[in-house]
């Protein structure tokens, strides 16, 4: 089985003080689809923390990490920022997707600065934090990611 994670950036969800709603539903998706995904790990925003959680995920072998949160454009959502110096190639035509479908239903959605790549033999995609945008950017991830992987593993082309 494929293993997977979820990393929830959200300074109050690490307080505590807010419950992380988006997060569960990655996971679902994620276990639904045949991945080994543990429940999210949740951690304050900022860039440095993003990339310090996203490699220790790296260290544990994962091979498909979603991220939700810290993709707009307030002041603390620097979750782009941390995923950029971790990613070794950036694959612009998820987020373009993931943006495209979701500004057909909320027109903020383009607002989503996040990414997407892979690193160390898995592929890295940053969901907006909302319940709606992880709802909809799931099946987007799941569409491609099984050949991202095959791909990394050396397959060919499906």
């Amino acid at each position: 089985m494929t293993s997977a994670a979820v990393l929830t950036v959200s300074d109050r969800g690490a307080a505590g003080t807010r419950a992380d709603t988006a997060g569960p539903l990655a996971v679902a998706a994620l276990r639904e689809a045949g991945f080994d995904c543990a429940d999210p790990v949740i951690i304050p925003d900022g860039a440095d923390a993003v990339e310090q959680a996203l490699h220790e995920l790296l260290a544990h072998g994962l091979r498909l990490i979603v991220t939700t949160g810290g993709t707009g454009i307030a002041a603390r959502d620097e979750t782009p920022e941390g995923t950029a110096r971790v990613l070794e190639r950036q694959l612009p035509g998820i987020p373009e997707e993931l943006r495209r479908q979701g500004a057909a239903r909320f027109p903020a959605a383009m607002l989503s600065r996040g990414l997407a790549g892979t690193a160390q033999g898995a592929l890295i995609v940053n969901l907006p934090g909302s319940p709606g945008g992880v709802a909809d950017g799931m099946p987007v991830i799941l569409s491609v990611a099984p050949h991202v992987i095959a791909q990394l593993d050396g397959e060919d082309h499906r």
